[in-house]
């Protein structure tokens, strides 16, 4: 097993713990550097008290994901998400589980469509489009949940694959706070939103796929592994 791309720290002070969870999130760990359903609840469940959950992540599996937003609503203390980096796609999910979310005045949140590899006949892709269109469905959810926006809203900005920083997240309700400003500082949402349109900055789904259909194929499978066909259909839902 490789090391785990999350820990959690204990301030002994407070009993507060602190999970810093970075990564793809994947259903298994074929790698050693996903987070799991599975291992993040052995996690989650070994202390109690509130939490604070720092993401920087690309996403990943939908399920997987969906599985640990439900951890989190479960959990019986609050937990505080905080954003220093990315959180996109499945990790958007996952922080929207959140009791409070905040932003690093640095970082960014995406939301787009579900995504999917498919193989087969009409029939198969016909298939593979409900499942994705049910996907949305479940992802606007969670986004209403959090934000109070319109299903309309909502889904068209996962059409326009958005990207939105703390500022716009906050405008939005995706996010309550910004870390580290002064309370009384106040934003042009507008101009925000302009300034993410035109500094270039792009987050490629497609680009992070290939990479990861790439690894798969350049990957040999041991003898009692996971066959290669198998890896690639574990990408079905992933939505970078």
């Amino acid at each position: 097993m490789g090391e785990r791309f999350w820990r959690w720290v204990s301030n002994e002070a407070d009993t507060e713990r602190t999970l810093f969870l970075n990564g793809p999130i994947a259903e298994e760990s074929w790698w050693g550097d996903e987070t799991t359903p599975k291992m993040f609840k052995d996690d989650l469940l070994a202390g109690s008290g509130p939490v604070t959950i720092w993401i920087n992540s690309p996403g990943g599996d939908f399920f997987a994901g969906s599985q640990i937003y439900n951890m989190l609503r479960e959990y019986g203390a609050p937990v505080t998400i905080k954003i220093d980096g990315m959180a996109a796609s499945a990790a958007s999910v996952i922080a929207m589980a959140g009791t409070k979310v905040c932003m690093s005045p640095v970082s960014v949140m995406i939301i787009h469509n579900p995504a999917t590899v498919a193989f087969g006949d009409s029939a198969e892709m016909q298939r593979a489009k409900q499942m994705l269109d049910a996907v949305k469905e479940a992802i606007i959810n969670a986004y209403e949940l959090k934000s109070g926006q319109t299903r309309t809203k909502i889904s068209r900005w996962m059409d326009d694959e958005t990207t939105m920083d703390a500022k716009m997240a906050m405008e939005r309700g995706f996010a309550d706070e910004m870390l580290y400003a002064p309370e009384s500082q106040t934003y042009d949402t507008a101009l925000a939103a302009a300034s993410i349109r035109n500094n270039g900055f792009a987050f490629s789904r497609m680009a992070v796929m290939n990479n990861l259909m790439a690894k798969i194929r350049q990957t040999q499978p041991a003898e009692t592994g996971t066959p290669i066909q198998a890896l690639e259909k574990r990408l079905a839902l992933l939505k970078q």
